[in-house]
């Protein structure tokens, strides 16, 4: 535990820089405690406070500008490569287009503040050509809050803070064998999570193919699209002769759905 300490305080910086960078891109990395630690060591002197702020936001501010620019380059592509990172794959895109959708550029300033949803901003962004300066404006101080708050809270308790971190220490020889289990039996949880919703994605599929051959052979189907409006402004395309009912509004509407024939559901 004392190794771990000393060879946080000698690459601090570096430690914090990549943590946000690849935590920003989507990676599981638990960022929050990173923040709040080097908040703490900023505290009590072993960091310097402004190095820890201008550490993590160039490490934010350079991975959303990239997500940013694939997603101008790779559109909706990009978020379903995210999903495939992110740990709750049934939910992170569909919240983060509803956020969007609602506040615009104002969601990038709380955005990193949702969990899970930190990687999906900048490539909507992206996707809906916003500007570059109005992105790095809005995007660069969203940042900024979320690492102020993180890190100011890790230096207002710092002291509290490095009393937890000396009564581990005394217990270093258990307590760094708990803390990766911790993490890693939480990963392994969202990972069958995560393979159980697509199980049950697999199961009540069907395939585009076998849609269309029921549709040439005459067979009267009806196709909801269900995908939200924002969905449907960066793809408005759609089946010929589909039923076009955003998600958000299916429970109020669902009257208007027919019942007397098979419905196949489009959703992205």
């Amino acid at each position: 535990m004392n190794e771990a300490i000393q060879f946080l305080i000698r690459h601090g910086y570096s430690v914090l820089f990549i943590s946000v960078l690849v935590n920003t891109v989507g990676l599981p990395i638990p960022i929050t405690p990173t923040l709040l630690l080097a908040g703490a060591m900023a505290g009590i002197g072993e960091l310097n406070f402004a190095l820890v702020l201008s550490a993590s936001i160039i490490g934010s501010l350079l991975s959303d500008l990239f997500l940013y620019q694939m997603g101008r380059l790779l559109g909706s592509k990009v978020l379903s490569l995210l999903c495939r990172i992110s740990l709750d794959p049934d939910s992170c895109v569909r919240r983060a287009k509803t956020i969007f959708a609602h506040y615009g550029a104002r969601s990038l300033l709380v955005i990193k503040f949702i969990p899970g949803m930190n990687p999906f901003g900048p490539p909507l962004a992206g996707i809906f050509r916003m500007r570059l300066l109005r992105f790095v404006l809005f995007d660069g101080l969203g940042g900024l809050l979320w690492i102020v708050f993180f890190a100011g809270l890790g230096y207002q308790f710092s002291h509290q803070i490095e009393y937890i971190v000396a009564r581990a220490t005394r217990h270093g020889s258990w307590i760094g064998g708990i803390i990766p289990m911790i993490f890693a039996t939480y990963i392994f949880w969202k990972y069958i999570q995560r393979r159980r919703f697509f199980h049950q994605v697999a199961v009540a599929r069907i395939s585009p193919e076998e849609v269309k051959h029921r549709l040439d052979t005459g067979e009267d189907l009806l196709i909801l699209d269900l995908r939200s409006a924002l969905e449907f402004d960066i793809e408005p395309h759609t089946i010929p002769g589909s039923f076009h009912l955003p998600i958000e509004q299916l429970e109020e509407n669902h009257h208007k759905i027919p019942r007397d024939r098979d419905i196949i559901l489009f959703c992205t």
